[in-house]
């Protein structure tokens, strides 16, 4: 499929794609007249990349996870024991970043929760 394809089934646009491309995550072949041409498992790749990005891994990063991630379309399994340290160390920094939310979000329940006439006082509810 071409670029434009791509684009459209993944939701990404073509200058993601492209500069994907430039930081190596992507590798699509060219066709004679120059086109990039993606093959339907690039499709898993680029989500893959959306998600590792979510999760505020960097392009570095993820271009040296991603060859060492054997995807069959239903699992997932490393195949670089080396990265493993790695990707211990970037669970712990999610799971860290999971609890803050989660205690940000508490905050915020609480403020919302408070009576009306103290929200509409501005007094506090500490």
């Amino acid at each position: 499929m071409r670029i434009g394809e791509l684009s459209q089934r993944t939701g990404i646009s073509q200058r993601a794609l492209r500069y994907y491309e430039e930081q190596g995550l992507l590798r699509p072949s060219r066709r004679p007249s120059g086109y990039r041409e993606y093959d339907p498992a690039d499709l898993r790749t680029v989500r893959r990349i959306r998600m590792l990005l979510a999760a505020g891994l960097n392009t570095a990063t993820i271009a040296e996870i991603l060859p060492c991630i054997a995807d069959d379309g239903q699992s997932r399994a490393p195949v670089c024991p080396e990265l493993y340290a790695g990707l211990s160390r970037e669970r712990d920094r999610i799971n860290d970043a999971i609890d803050e939310f989660m205690a940000a979000r508490a905050m915020l329940d609480a403020i919302i929760a408070a009576p009306q006439h103290l929200r509409s006082a501005g007094v506090s509810t500490r």
